[in-house]
């Protein structure tokens, strides 16, 4: 299935250039450029605080937006800038780059966990620790996964899941080359605890040893 991309609404812009720019900024609007896939640039604005709260949820420039402006056809961009206010570090201009269909973007992909009733380390009591609850792809504009999906069956305690333990859509690759970790199944807290008293009587055992000698 393929990832619902996120509307992002925004304005047309008449004019260019610095005066263009204050106004919008005067009007509470981020003003900013669309450009790519052979068309002309294309001065938009976007609301302040709508821009605000996208950016500081996270991912912002390595989300895929469906930009929507009012009289025109939807296009998908990716944000490829964004200036910011030296001082109050707020945005002040933004950049977005068209997308053509197949075109190849990195993207954040959420990880899904299944089969957790199948994973015989999790039945003894193990807990599922996520490293990367997000994977960093790259994929297809027209084609991008709602999620990869890492199945637990079999899975004991100590096991750890790799990037290349999961099966990933066709055409889709991870955007770094080695085998990273997903997760792993931690031991429960009481065996830790008990490994580590063990651990430590092992220690004094062996001081002691030494000491006799």
């Amino acid at each position: 299935m393929a990832k619902e991309i996120p509307d992002l609404v925004a304005e047309a812009r008449a004019g260019t250039g610095k005066g263009a720019a204050r106004q919008a900024r005067r009007e509470g609007k981020v003003p900013g450029i669309v450009y790519g896939d052979g068309k002309e640039p294309a001065p938009i604005q976007i609301e302040f605080n709508s821009l605000l709260t996208k950016l500081r949820a996270g991912r912002f420039m390595s989300t895929l937006w469906n930009l929507k402006v009012d009289g025109q056809d939807d296009v998908r961009v990716i944000c490829r800038g964004v200036q910011r206010d030296v001082v109050k570090d707020l945005p002040t201009h933004i950049d977005f780059m068209r997308l053509h269909r197949n075109t190849r973007v990195n993207l954040f992909i959420h990880v899904n966990f299944e089969n957790h009733e199948q994973a015989p380390g999790l039945k003894r009591g193990g807990t599922l620790v996520v490293v990367r609850p997000e994977v960093e792809l790259v994929v297809t504009a027209s084609d991008i996964p709602e999620q990869i999906t890492v199945d637990l069956t079999g899975r004991e305690i100590g096991d750890s899941i790799h990037i290349n333990d999961i099966t990933l859509p066709k055409g889709v690759k991870p955007t770094i080359d080695r085998n990273f970790v997903i997760a792993n199944i931690a031991a429960p807290s009481g065996l830790r605890s008990s490994d580590n008293e063990d651990g430590g009587a092992g220690e004094e055992a062996a001081a002691e040893e030494t000491a006799v000698e």
